[in-house]
């Protein structure tokens, strides 16, 4: 090769060498690196769980970056630019010199970028096997910027809903606004921070369906959780007299199917199991805001009790020692006005002869405004705060996990609402006049459309 030859080639390979390197690991971005959507470019777990990459949603031709499993093409679980579409294949993901992930449209506008402005601490971006895409330092684990802290619609294990009560952060899910359309929708869920948590699903700023009170174990209005603890422990943190935050999450044991928790943008939430066997999702739980029996928020109203096996019933009744306040209108299956008390409570300077009447297995009404100490050591403790206040109408145990031994308190001073029978294994606790009490009393109300059944039962 000639002297002149031999130089050219040098210099061509140390101008190769001084350029970006643009091709990414198969999970990493380094600086300077990019995917680009004409190119089909993606990243891929290092499990082979979840991809990054390009997508259009349904029959829509917009695109958006998003997170899928790999298992389901079309099951994304995250979004970056929910708001913003791309129009075309022209859309770039930089992650650049000041250490930020930045979407680019075809004029290399910035549609969406990663929050964090650290500089140069974190020097890879990198999709984990859990589907969390994060910006790193080397092999650290904390993460300046996490997409977990920015859900969408779906709760994967790992991911958390709640709040930050030092920095105001609130985890939440929202809905796509449509199946063809991730923008944020009408539904979102959270963790209501009040009272003891419970995830609550909204439609606006209308409360929908609550799951029950959180008991130690699951919480108390989706029982069926039991079964798949095993399999998907929950977590939830801030239980304590003054918690730094309280959220809600859960875990995947080491083989368990892949799953997630999903606001639909029809409203319904429900936690979803991948089966290998027929590649599809199986629901484990769903619960609706549209439900026609008991799932719908308040449905019976103040004091109503809802039986989701009494259909003919319009499945709403009172709990014992009440009645409807308007007959005329639970004959027209009107409830929500909901029900009134029979005979007036005798309490006064803490002398009372009133009792308790136990409601059975059900979904406990809804806590936001209600006491709560997880401390008291037993149900006879908790009774008998409620019986020293006559502003107490009703208590239950808030920690089942001692079985016969239950502990922790919730008391009741305001009207009780969205109770249902559930199979739970927790009671409420009802606060009556001794007079509800005699040779016979009050234990179930039926109410068919043209009039109202009293089914009395004796001592």
């Amino acid at each position: 090769m000639r002297p002149t030859s031999q130089l050219l080639l040098l210099l061509f390979l140390a101008c190769i060498s001084l350029l970006p390197i643009q091709a990414p690991a198969a999970d990493k971005l380094q600086k300077g690196q990019n995917l680009t959507d004409s190119n089909g470019d993606t990243l891929l777990s290092a499990g082979g769980s979840f991809t990054l990459g390009f997508f259009s949603p349904g029959v829509s031709t917009k695109r958006y970056l998003g997170i899928w499993f790999s298992v389901s093409n079309d099951t994304v679980y995250w979004v970056a630019n929910r708001d913003q579409p791309l129009v075309d294949k022209s859309g770039m993901l930089v992650f650049n010199d000041a250490a930020t992930l930045v979407l680019l449209d075809g004029a290399r506008r910035t549609v969406w970028s990663s929050d964090f402005t650290g500089g140069s601490s974190a020097s890879v971006a990198q999709l984990l096997d859990s589907g969390n895409l994060v910006l790193r330092n080397g092999s650290s684990v904390a993460y300046p910027w996490q997409s977990f802290d920015y859900p969408s619609d779906t709760l994967l294990p790992g991911m958390k809903l709640g709040k930050n009560f030092w920095t105001g952060t609130e985890w939440q899910l929202t809905s796509w606004r449509s199946a063809d359309d991730p923008s944020p929708g009408e539904y979102r869920r959270t963790l209501e921070t009040k009272g003891l948590p419970e995830l609550i699903l909204w439609r606006g700023n209308v409360k929908t369906h609550r799951s029950g009170p959180y008991n130690g174990l699951y919480f108390n209005g989706v029982p069926e959780a039991s079964t798949y603890m095993n399999m998907y422990p929950l977590h939830v943190t801030g239980l304590t007299a003054r918690p730094t935050e309280i959220t809600y999450g859960y875990t995947a044991e080491p083989g368990a199917p892949l799953t997630r928790v999903v606001v639909n943008h029809t409203g319904v939430a429900e936690r979803l199991v991948w089966n290998t066997d027929t590649g599809a999702w199986i629901s484990f739980f769903s619960r609706g805001a549209r439900d026609i029996t008991c799932d719908a928020y308040g449905k019976c109203g103040a004091f109503g009790l809802c039986d989701p096996e009494a259909a003919l019933s319009g499945f709403c009744g009172c709990v014992p020692g009440f009645r409807p306040i308007s007959t005329s209108a639970w004959q027209m299956k009107q409830y929500v006005g909901g029900c009134q008390r029979d005979a007036v409570l005798e309490c006064r300077a803490g002398k009372t002869t009133d009792r308790f009447k136990v409601v059975p297995g059900v979904k406990l009404p809804d806590t936001q405004n209600a006491t709560v100490d997880i401390d008291v050591a037993s149900l006879e403790e908790c009774k008998a705060r409620c019986y020293a206040n006559c502003s107490c109408l009703a208590y239950a145990a808030a920690d089942i996990r001692g079985g016969g031994n239950r502990s922790g308190c919730i008391l009741w001073t305001d009207a009780i609402v969205d109770l249902r029978l559930i199979d739970s294994k927790q009671d409420l606790y009802l606060r009556l006049s001794k007079s509800e009490f005699g040779m016979y009393r009050l234990s179930i109300y039926a109410f068919l459309p043209s009039m109202v059944f009293f089914v009395l039962e004796g001592n």
